[in-house]
């Protein structure tokens, strides 16, 4: 059993044919499939070349309409922006007609733990909803200086601590560079997307994960799998560690990250784990378990 717990549709233009051809391959039983809500202020410029050019984002509509494909393969995601005055609204009835079981992704340039955010938080775990959040910090990248010259997300990993810790009932999913750059100590996180080269003592991502019960990570993206590559033995000893609050996850549609976890020889439990069960003791159970 696999399942890729973080992925989008119409991404890199893969459609509903596509994906499951995608998930066949890869013998991928099971897809999380997310939307990205944002609004033109806040959406890269870089994301047309990946990204259909008809609209901004990720539509629910597409994650909708990708779903009714196979509705025995994909686990529906939709997050409203928290700035929405319908936000909770909206996804309630999401839940409520659609079926959506993760509120995600949460992808927005607005501090994690601003007041609004925090009351969609409280909805999403009196629902019952994982919450994936990307974090990216103003890093920037040499585009020059129009129309912004960084596109920062979510504001710092500071203001994703404070939500978790104010919102202990909502499960918090972390995701994408700014997050997996904390995996070190080398204060390198607000520098580089990727920092490579050995893993330095006092990085904040395990201390935070032993802390916070309710805060979780996806491997997905280049950031998660480049974490764990940049210091092999380290990268193992935390999938060790935590392998009760990792799931796996690509947002891409290539096998490198699956192929590198089979190197590592994980233990039967701790591959499984990752590779499906926490992701389904997340929607089944939620906090109710370890």
């Amino acid at each position: 059993m696999l399942i890729d717990a973080h992925n989008h549709p119409n991404w890199h233009g893969f459609n509903a044919a596509k994906i499951l051809r995608n998930m066949d391959e890869q013998d991928i039983d099971q897809m999380w499939l997310f939307s990205w809500e944002v609004p033109t202020d806040e959406y890269s410029p870089s994301y047309h070349s990946v990204l259909p050019p008809t609209g901004l984002g990720i539509p629910f509509e597409d994650v909708l309409a990708v779903g009714r494909e196979a509705p025995d393969r994909f686990v529906l995601g939709y997050m409203p922006h928290p700035k929405r005055p319908d936000a909770i609204d909206r996804l309630k009835a999401a839940v409520e007609i659609h079926g959506v079981q993760v509120a995600s992704e949460l992808k927005v340039r607005l501090p994690f733990d601003d007041p609004d955010a925090l009351r969609l938080y409280e909805a999403c775990g009196a629902m019952r909803l994982p919450i994936t959040i990307h974090l990216d910090y103003p890093i920037d990248h040499g585009h020059g200086a129009y129309p912004r010259p960084n596109w920062w997300y979510g504001g710092s990993l500071d203001a994703l601590e404070r939500a978790v810790a104010a919102c202990p009932q909502t499960v918090f999913i972390g995701h994408a560079p700014g997050f997996w750059a904390h995996i070190s100590g080398d204060d390198r996180y607000d520098k580089e997307s990727y920092p490579s080269g050995p893993v330095l003592p006092n990085g904040r991502l395990a201390p935070m994960m032993r802390q916070y019960r309710n805060l979780y990570a996806d491997l997905s993206a280049g950031s998660g799998l480049r974490a764990l590559q940049r210091d092999r033995d380290f990268g193992r000893d935390f999938l060790l560690e935590f392998q009760d609050k990792l799931l796996f996850g690509r947002d891409y549609f290539d096998s490198q990250l699956m192929d590198f976890l089979r190197t590592l020889e994980l233990p039967a439990e701790a591959f499984d784990k990752i590779a499906y069960q926490n992701a389904e003791r997340l929607l089944s159970s939620y906090l109710d378990t370890p």
